[in-house]
């Protein structure tokens, strides 16, 4: 398997907390680099052809500003060959109408730009009215609501690298 990128905000306490988990799943199986995405630049996005992102959702459904910021330059990108897997962070109790919808709005623009998404999982045992991130019947990713299923978040975890492992080339 490739070397990974995984892309969060090292300063997003419970987005940073996941991705170390998700991190530490992989075990030895896979190299996996941290990398914080509030200083990268698009040399560094594209140095990996596979990608872990961590978006967690904020307010009505909208993308942390250092996504938001880098998100032109992702515009001007041509992502065909990259294989990326995405985590959201969101809170189906406090926002069930755009329940992790940040996942969605990162997952198309990749997609847009030519990159394969992977890693999509089930939204059985969540309940939320709505979401950006859910197409087909599947979210575009790992949904995680720490703030009303935490005690469900490392079994999802393990249970997605898992499925990482045998997606990702």
């Amino acid at each position: 398997m490739k070397k990974i990128g995984l892309f969060y905000s090292f300063n997003t306490h419970k987005t940073a907390k996941n991705a170390e988990k998700i991190k530490k799943a992989f075990g030895t199986s896979a190299e996996v680099e941290s990398v914080n995405v509030e200083e990268i630049d698009e040399d560094i996005f594209v140095a990996y052809d596979n990608m872990i992102l961590g978006v967690p959702t904020w307010f009505d459904g909208e993308l942390p500003n250092y996504w938001d910021e880098f998100m032109p330059a992702i515009e001007d990108l041509k992502l065909k060959g990259k294989t990326v897997a995405l985590f959201g962070l969101g809170d189906q109790v406090g926002y069930p109408e755009n329940f992790v919808d940040a996942l969605g709005l990162l997952a198309t623009a990749l997609e847009d730009r030519g990159a394969k998404v992977i890693g999509l999982t089930s939204p059985e045992g969540y309940k939320f009215e709505k979401s950006v991130a859910l197409r087909d019947g599947k979210f575009l990713g790992l949904a995680l609501d720490i703030e009303n299923q935490a005690g469900l978040s490392n079994e999802r975890i393990e249970a997605w690298v898992q499925q990482l492992k045998k997606e990702f080339k």
